[in-house]
């Protein structure tokens, strides 16, 4: 009987130990979007808190629709003084615009606001004098971070919302990497980081590009498998203005004129190696176009981008450089 029961038991132990392992699956309001975090955990560990915490310190530094935050202090010209997390996406944004040779700019937020695509709605008659008035304080040039201080003429607005999402993705990745996680997805409103593998496919994460739906309907266009890559997608598909003309015009605004930029651009998907980048690129190659975008990527295979656009007959295009996924 004894020898029955032992076999039962190694039976059982063998069965435990074969069982296959589970994701971590959270997911939650933030940023006005959603986030779905999956993480596997040998210690089977619910970092919730935690990330909730990360949210609320990260959008209290960057958020411009919390009136209190640091960045909305600093707009009123209340505060000089801001965080590592502003510091790190200040630095990323320099950098960005440069490359960009501005086309990426931070400054223009008060000029998005007039157009009634940010933050502070209704701020501004949106008419050219007011937009002309706006563009004059328009330059990230003029705006300079020292000892975690920010210099800045004091018309200046910034806003980093081309930015902050794909940094908050970044911020919860390097906390998962911190506590010796090395397979998970952060995706926050359709923008993510992963590392390794899903535990619960044996392989890559299995990712969607949106459709560009007017209709407010999601569908995917295309599904790829990432591994230990980041990535963004900047839509002009659900924000956008439409003149008597029947041309549409992005939410993404030309740094040069005021205006929002006249684009047969529908989608931009940018894959990088943190999500911060990819997602200060997404943003400047809606505004850059797909030939401006081509020749910049001789000099930058770390990004790879995926485009959909129409054509002149109003057809539906794709095009994939620098080896975006298949």
């Amino acid at each position: 009987m004894k020898k029955i029961i032992s076999v039962l038991a190694l039976i059982l132990c063998f069965s435990c130990s074969e069982e296959e392992p589970k994701n971590i699956k959270l997911s939650g309001p933030v940023f006005g979007t959603a986030f779905n975090i999956q993480y596997y955990s040998e210690d089977h560990i619910n970092y919730e808190k935690q990330f909730d915490s990360l949210f609320s310190v990260v959008n209290q530094s960057l958020s411009t629709y919390i009136p209190n935050s640091d960045i909305s202090q600093l707009n009123r010209n209340e505060t000089t003084k801001v965080d590592n997390h502003f510091e790190n996406v200040f630095k990323a944004s320099k950098i960005i615009y440069r490359l960009t040779e501005g086309i990426f700019d931070p400054t223009i937020g008060n000029v998005v606001n007039a157009w009634n695509f940010g933050a502070e709605k209704n701020k501004f008659l949106t008419d050219s004098a007011t937009v002309d008035s706006l563009i004059q304080f328009v330059g990230f040039s003029r705006v300079g971070l020292i000892d975690n201080h920010i210099k800045k003429p004091k018309e200046t607005y910034l806003e980093f919302n081309a930015i902050a999402k794909g940094y908050g993705i970044d911020v919860i990745a390097n906390f998962l990497e911190s506590k010796g996680i090395k397979n998970y997805l952060v995706d926050i409103g359709g923008d993510l980081r992963t590392s390794g593998i899903n535990i619960e496919s044996k392989k890559g994460w299995t990712v969607g590009i949106d459709d560009p739906n007017f209709d407010g309907t999601q569908s995917y266009s295309k599904v790829i498998i990432l591994k230990d890559e980041a990535m963004a997608t900047s839509g002009t598909y659900r924000k956008f203005r439409i003149d008597d003309n029947g041309n549409r015009y992005a939410h993404i605004i030309n740094t040069k004129t005021g205006y929002p930029s006249k684009t047969n651009i529908l989608s931009v998907s940018v894959i990088a190696p943190d999500c911060m980048t990819a997602d200060g690129y997404a943003t400047a190659f809606q505004a850059m176009g797909i030939e401006k975008v081509t020749s910049f990527l001789n000099s930058h295979p770390e990004l790879k981008v995926y485009f959909i656009y129409e054509s002149e007959n109003k057809e539906l295009r794709t095009l994939a450089l620098n080896n975006f996924p298949e």
